[in-house]
């Protein structure tokens, strides 16, 4: 993995006077997983906004595919999004929606498709995610586990190049956590894509990522491998990780 698909520069970004990020330097490679790692606070989601131009930085560059996102117009991002794929920390499906038609939207968005070409295509991320001829499903008929999966089916229904992770395991149990886990890197070596995770969970962190970039007070401290992030002597990591570990 030698090619920076998306590229931090010195980015900095304030609310109300307090600075989420002072600083944040970080090349990501194409084809890793990645997790950002840092407490509640920490600015972990608000970087996966900026990356896609939902939030523009006060100060820093994003380059993602060559291009600089905080100087892109609204046009440039839609296509830019095209090529990226978003897992929500609640899935964050439409609840009047079937599972199909969830998955269909940004197909219709984003791609000029045949009805049946949406339908194959709504079927396959379906069976990507282990969740084939479940279509006709409306969300409040799923568990936390099935509405993530279907989230993640709408993610990669546009086959992006990126996937984004907002919190995958948030308020699951742990053998459904570890499934959603498993099903990252499964997708990510079928699909051939570049992985953001952003979570606090240490043991999707230790078991999906290639490297890990840990956030504290607005900049990176750290950027490396589970092995390395849990022998690491900075105190700031070896706390966050015993806090977590004994809780």
């Amino acid at each position: 993995m030698s090619n920076i698909i998306i590229e931090f520069k010195g980015v900095c970004k304030s609310f109300n006077g307090l600075w989420v990020h002072n600083g944040i330097n970080l090349s990501i490679q194409e084809g890793e997983i990645i997790s950002l790692l840092g407490g509640s606070g920490s600015g972990k989601s608000v970087l996966l906004k900026e990356l896609i131009g939902l939030i523009k930085p006060d100060k820093g560059d994003i380059v993602v595919m060559g291009q600089e996102v905080s100087r892109m117009n609204e046009d440039a991002l839609m296509g830019l999004r095209e090529h990226v794929g978003m897992l929500f920390q609640g899935a964050a499906l439409f609840d009047s929606f079937s599972v199909f038609e969830n998955i269909a939207y940004p197909l219709r968005e984003h791609l000029k498709l045949a009805e049946k070409e949406i339908r194959d295509r709504v079927a396959e991320k379906l069976r990507l995610v282990g969740l084939s001829g479940i279509e006709n499903k409306m969300p409040a008929e799923l568990s936390g586990g099935m509405k993530k999966r279907v989230g993640l089916a709408r993610a990669i229904a546009t086959e992006p190049d990126i996937i984004l992770y907002d919190e995958p395991t948030t308020g699951l149990d742990p053998i459904t956590a570890q499934r959603i886990n498993e099903l990252i890197i499964d997708l990510q070596r079928k699909l051939n894509v570049t992985t953001i995770v952003v979570t606090h969970d240490l043991n999707c962190v230790e078991t999906v990522s290639d490297r890990i970039a840990m956030l504290h007070e607005g900049k990176i401290v750290m950027v490396g491998t589970w092995e390395e992030l849990a022998h690491s002597e900075i105190q700031i990591i070896k706390d966050f990780i015993c806090g977590n570990v004994c809780l």
